[in-house]
Parts: C-alpha cells; structure tokens; sequence
C-alpha cells in the first residue's frame, strides 16, 4: 500500500462463517502483544453507514442491481475517507469484517447480472478505495448449509430469531455461488488470500489464522 503507514487486514467469507468472532480474537491478541488495532466492518462503519446499512439488509427493499452496489460503494467511500484511511494513516493495524472482495462476490459473480459483472465491480472498487487495498485477506470458508444454519442460531442467541437479512433469504444455490466466488478469488491473488477451514471450532482456526498473520507482518 504505497503512501499508507498501517496495514489493512479483511476478513470475507459467507454468513454464518465466523468472521466477527475471529476479528474479536485476533484484536485482543495483537493489542496485548503492544499493537495499536482498529476494528471495523462493512456495511454501517459510519454514521451515514449505519444509515445505509439498514436499507441495504431489511427485506422489505428490494433494490436492483446497480442501486445495490452503489449503496455499498457509497458506504464503502464514507469508510475509508473517515475510519479507515486515518487508521492506516496512524500506522495501525485495520482489521474489518467485510471488504472489497463481498461487493466482487456478491454483486458481481453471485449476482450473475449481466447489467453488472466483475470487471465493472474491479473498476469502481479501485476508484473507491484507492490506496486502501488490504495486503491481507482471510476467507473462512465453510459449507452454505452449515454458515447459514450458524447464522440462524446467532440470530436466535441474539434475541432475532425469524429475523434474517435480504442475504440470509437468498436460495442455498447464491450461498454456494458466494462461497465459490471468495475460492476463486483466493485462486487468482494466492499472495494476498488464505483460506482458512472455518468448520473446526474457533480455537483451533484461529490458531491458523494468528500463524498465517503473524507469518505475513514479519515480511512485511
């Protein structure tokens, strides 16, 4: 990331996969060995986020295509131009939940809309982000049936059982479609991605990816 001090780590995978839970252990772990980190996720960073987060997950819209990715470029901008791109600059270490690599999965390949395709996702994204590309991104990758019934749960843990976001309704195929989308990614950037076998309990994936980071940061 040329011009940019910190260093910006993603987490992507499908719902359900355990990407916030292993956010949460990372943090804590890099922040006792001294380190300055910002947590974060995609979308509803921000205040205006927040706004457009509720518009993007409540079933009750129903947006096409194009109104759907550029409301999350437009929460993706407000990101990095408030919390992420400050953060990188501090020289800390920005580790979000969700990033540029969702929008190409889900609004591009999974979404199969020919309106739209990847390559159009590639060339906003670029044009949002900027310099604010990660040098490190995790998949947790595990079976659809399994994220979604993960996801289910959680949402009856927390108090919103029957409750399930535009994304959560969606036919098991566009899952599995997501899932392959966020493989392929990792087939064609190898130096950027690792997959990480996210159907073991959480200890032991996140035994993976700390080795993996800390592997990645003592090159850097």
């Amino acid at each position: 990331m040329s011009g940019v001090g910190g260093r910006l780590v993603s987490f992507e995978g499908i719902e359900g996969c355990g990407k916030s839970t292993q956010i949460g252990m990372l943090a804590e772990y890099l922040i006792s060995q001294g380190l300055t980190v910002t947590v974060t996720r995609e979308p509803g960073a921000t205040r205006l986020g927040l706004e457009l987060r509720k518009l993007l997950l409540d079933p009750v819209h129903d947006p096409d295509a194009l109104t759907e990715l550029l409301l999350y470029l437009a929460d993706r901008r407000e990101h990095v131009r408030r919390i992420i791109g400050p953060a990188l600059q501090r020289g800390e270490i920005v580790l979000v939940d969700r990033y540029i690599d969702s929008t190409w999965a889900y609004q591009g390949y999974a979404g199969r809309d020919p309106e739209l395709g990847t390559g159009l996702v590639e060339e906003l994204n670029r044009r949002v982000v900027g310099e604010c590309r990660p040098q490190l991104t995790f998949v947790l990758d595990c079976p659809a049936r399994l994220g979604l019934e993960r996801a289910r749960r959680r949402n009856r843990e927390t108090g919103e059982a029957g409750i399930a976001d535009r994304f959560e309704q969606r036919r098991m195929a566009f899952h599995e479609r997501v899932r392959q989308a966020f493989l392929e990614l990792a087939r064609r950037e190898p130096g950027r991605f690792r997959v990480v076998d996210a159907e073991r309990p959480a200890t032991e994936i996140f035994h993976d990816i700390r080795r993996e980071f800390l592997a990645d940061y003592a090159v850097s």
